[in-house]
């Protein structure tokens, strides 16, 4: 397995900060979502609790979003089951809301939703939580805010001293992830543990495998003879490379392009997705191609520029999606206008090379390195950084991939999703003390 500055492979630090988990905190939970990170986390606790004896239980924390792969299903089944004597299992079957990209027409979905009971692609399992069971539960709640509402609920539930909230996630994995880990915390960690958080008083969530990579979950699987998601297996004698393997919703951006690998790998519950989420056909068929704005190569149809292509996509669509990129759209172009991105020297020469019409600032406001640019739209742009730059292409893409969100324009959630999120926040900062 992969080895540390220390001197110590991931496995021997990983069992380090077990340790000091288990033994500080008097509730613990592993959040498990059936993935082979998640599995490999749910792994080396059950292990260590069996190794070292210990009489306690540990929580397991699984949100059921009702369509997945029917052997990932059979997995977490599995694993919960041969378990079940020191798991205390926490199986949440609630209609939250959750992103989805297959649709025009819808920027979410939701899970056992009692409106659509009869297009359920599968009947809750036993022994789950519904949304009655939790009093916090909202409908305009995503699925992330659930998440930090129940840290809070199982906390009181238990009348914890100190509760631990175990993550799966690593830094290879992507940028944002990264970032959880390695940037300045807005909130306190325990003591100095830098593979930590604080969520609220004597909350914490952890990472006890964020130095990992893919390698070493697969040499650990083996190695130790955990069991994991046969899924994995498909992917791989379907040719997807291990980087690529996920396990995640399959509506959202990510998933886009395998999602069409349902209707091999598990025609029943494809022949029920179609009738349940919006577009799930078409981004089947296409996610893999151009005609969702896969990859940087999207043909720009014959007569058209890129601003007369995003014009003509806009006309298409259904009002408030098209009202939706329309006001991303105002927003990126006021941005450009007045404030200016943040570009790299090489990349302001490449603009310059190509006599394009920029203002340079002196200084961010960020701790960066790049110098803030303002500049006007481009049609498009022939470089490396061509994601970097305003481009009415960026835009095309956006609505051809169902991006709500404008992902690829460098967007986050919107100010309506965003206050949302401060007002959990608001009610928690008391916690963050």
């Amino acid at each position: 397995m992969g080895s540390s500055t220390c001197g110590k492979n991931v496995y021997e630090l990983a069992q380090e900060r077990l340790k000091i988990v288990f033994e500080d905190f008097d509730n613990v939970c592993v959040s498990f979502s059936g993935g082979k990170d998640s599995g490999v986390l749910l792994n080396l606790c059950i292990d260590y609790i069996r190794r070292n004896n210990l009489k306690r239980k540990l929580c397991v924390f699984h949100i059921d979003y009702e369509i997945q792969y029917s052997v990932t299903i059979d997995y977490v089944n599995r694993m919960l089951e041969a378990n079940k004597d020191i798991l205390d299992v926490y199986r949440i079957c609630v209609p939250v809301k959750v992103s989805t990209c297959t649709s025009m027409y819808q920027a979410f979905w939701r899970p056992w939703d009692d409106e659509m009971k009869d297009l359920w692609v599968r009947q809750k399992p036993p022994g789950c939580y519904n949304k009655e069971d939790f009093d916090f539960y909202d409908e305009n709640m995503w699925d992330y805010e659930f998440q930090m509402h129940f840290a809070q609920w199982l906390h009181e539930r238990k009348k914890a001293t100190r509760s631990c909230y175990m993550i799966g996630i690593r830094t290879q994995e992507s940028f944002s992830r990264w970032r959880c880990i390695h940037l300045a915390r807005k909130y306190q960690m325990y003591h100095t543990y830098r593979w930590t958080s604080k969520i609220g008083i004597d909350i914490f969530n952890a990472y006890p495998i964020f130095d990992w990579k893919t390698t070493d979950i697969w040499v650990a699987n083996g190695k130790f003879g955990f069991d994991y998601n046969k899924l994995y297996d498909l992917y791989y004698k379907a040719g997807i490379n291990i980087e690529r393997q996920r396990v995640a919703s399959p509506f959202l951006g990510e998933a886009q392009e395998s999602l069409r690998l349902y209707q091999v790998i598990d025609p029943n519950t494809w022949g029920k997705m179609i009738c349940r989420v919006n577009g799930v056909q078409f981004a089947g068929i296409y996610g893999n191609t151009r005609a969702m704005g896969t990859g940087h190569k999207v043909n720009l149809p014959k007569g058209h520029t890129w601003k007369s292509y995003m014009q003509f996509l806009l006309s298409t669509l259904p009002e408030p999606t098209r009202r939706n990129y329309l006001n991303k759209l105002t927003v990126s172009i006021e941005f450009w206008r007045k404030k200016g991105g943040c570009l790299s020297d090489e990349t302001i020469q490449k603009l310059r090379d190509l006599n394009i019409p920029i203002e340079v600032g002196g200084k961010s406001n960020y701790k960066t390195r790049k110098k803030p640019v303002r500049m006007e739209y481009l049609d498009d742009i022939n470089i490396r950084e061509f994601r970097e730059i305003p481009t009415y292409k960026r835009v095309c893409i956006c609505i051809l991939k169902n991006d709500h969100i404008c992902k690829y324009m460098g967007f986050s959630i919107n100010k309506e999703d965003a206050y949302k999120r401060d007002k959990i926040m608001e009610e928690f900062k008391n916690m963050m003390l």
